[in-house]
């Protein structure tokens, strides 16, 4: 096995389990802790792992906050139909909102040119990436720009979204679970995530299957308050039933 390979197998064990440990996987792969802790160290670079002591764990499973150039590099193909798919929910014409995150960001990259279209949001990178469009109009959220999300927060952003309605919102998130919801680990953020939801006449949720079974410190959402959740084929078929017996319909792709 190429060590290429060996990587993403550590990685898609860690997501499964939380955790993995040097001495297990060095037995498994029958080869030394040394390139083991290689691997880690490789998998650390790319900011997926973070390595602990004796092991490693998913940035999804840290209590921090990624910053954005780290979780642009992860789940990327899984993200890319995540958004894609997402596409079919587009309104003919209207107003939308494109919530702050890497996979939405994915999802305005792909907005078709021949639908006159309103975006609001409140993320920066979102917003520069769309000036361009002649089709598109976008209403930028103003407010105190958080530089690990460059998303806008704090009360020029709520009272903006307080004032507004759009047919539909593509919210993403950092979490959910059918016990806890949507969750975010930054409270300001999970203010404005909740009044997008309050602005939009139907919510659509972008969240690759790492996102799923973790619970961050600001909830923001419950599962009911979303029509449907649009996620990858790693999620278990078990978990998915679940999520969409509390709400939302689940499409997987």
């Amino acid at each position: 096995m190429y060590a290429e390979e060996r990587q993403q197998v550590i990685l898609d064990r860690a997501r499964a389990r939380g955790r993995v440990d040097v001495a297990a996987l060095a037995e498994e792969f029958a080869v030394t802790t040394e390139t083991i802790r290689r691997d880690l160290t490789a998998l650390e670079r790319h900011g997926v792992l973070r390595r602990v002591h004796g092991g490693a764990i998913p940035v999804e499973r840290l209590g921090f906050e990624p910053a954005i150039a780290t979780r642009e590099g992860v789940m990327t193909t899984e993200k890319e139909r995540i958004a894609k798919a997402a596409l079919a929910l587009l309104p003919e014409e209207g107003t939308i909102l494109l919530d702050a995150g890497t996979t939405t960001a994915k999802m305005a990259d792909l907005l078709p040119l021949d639908r006159e279209l309103t975006v609001v949001t409140h993320s920066v990178n979102i917003a520069l990436m769309l000036t361009s469009r002649p089709n598109l109009t976008v209403m930028l959220v103003g407010g105190r720009l958080r530089s690990r999300t460059l998303a806008t927060v704090d009360a020029w952003a709520l009272q903006a979204l307080k004032d507004s309605f759009v047919e539909v919102a593509f919210i993403a998130t950092n979490g959910l679970s059918s016990e806890r919801g949507l969750t975010t680990p930054d409270p300001a953020e999970a203010m404005v995530k909740r009044a997008a939801i309050g602005a939009a006449r139907r919510c659509v949720l972008l969240a690759d299957h790492t996102k799923i079974g973790n619970d961050h410190f600001a909830r923001f959402a419950d599962l009911a308050d979303i029509e449907t959740l649009i996620t990858d084929s790693g999620i278990d078929s078990a978990v998915a039933e679940e999520l969409e017996a509390a709400g939302p319909r689940v499409v997987i792709v």
